[in-house]
């Protein structure tokens, strides 16, 4: 008996641990981000406060190319079906906007102005998000595989460092340019709702939630 009790008190402590262990982890990788996101503002404010339409433009699509490759590699590095799904669906929605901005830069260049039209989007809006984030906030951690951290963290740190890009853009460039880069800001902070919501998710279940579970109605 006394063999016994003495492992299961040696089990709760071990849990107790795993999971101070789990919620010490997550802090880290928020501390992290939050250093490195940092940094690339730094380096953004370093373009100058002049940048012209076309400039800024060129800027997004180079933006926009590095989070979908980013999203194009996860797509071969995940296993699994649903997982593939997300990071397919967050990879085409970029590669939209690259040929979105490449039609209105040529436009641009030709003509001297912006007509931003209607810019779709595959990925859910914040309300929509929130909606089941409250679900999951009553979840309790789990160990969090490695590769799913990792790539979701990577997209997080780069769709954050975009949104601030159009944020700046919105702040900084003429009257007529603002629609355009409003729609990108507002596209890039629902990305980074769905891959929050997609590292939280995981951390805490070590599975993926498939878009298709949104109510999107």
């Amino acid at each position: 008996m006394c063999i016994l009790s003495l492992g299961s008190f040696g089990f709760l402590v071990y849990k107790c641990l795993k999971k101070k262990l789990n919620y010490l982890e997550g802090h880290a990788r928020i501390i992290r981000i939050k250093l490195q996101t940092a940094e690339n503002r730094k380096k953004q404010h370093q373009m100058g406060d002049n940048m012209t339409i076309e400039k800024a433009m060129k800027t997004a699509i180079e933006y926009e190319i590095r989070i979908r490759d980013i999203y194009l590699k996860a797509v071969a590095a995940v296993d699994g079906e649903v997982g593939k799904r997300i990071f397919e669906t967050l990879a085409k929605d970029e590669q939209h906007h690259i040929d979105y901005l490449e039609h209105k830069l040529v436009q641009f260049q030709k003509t001297g102005a912006i007509e931003p039209g209607k810019l779709e989007s595959a990925i859910p809006d914040r309300k929509t998000i929130d909606q089941e984030t409250d679900k999951v906030k009553s979840l309790t951690a789990k160990d969090f595989l490695g590769i799913k951290q990792s790539m979701l963290s990577k997209a997080l740190e780069v769709e954050i460092e975009t949104s601030e890009f159009y944020q700046k853009m919105v702040n900084e460039l003429p009257a007529k340019a603002r629609p355009l880069f409003e729609r990108f800001l507002e596209i890039e902070n629902n990305h980074i709702k769905v891959v929050q919501f997609e590292l939280d998710y995981v951390s805490k279940t070590g599975y993926w939630f498939d878009f298709k579970e949104f109510d999107m109605e």
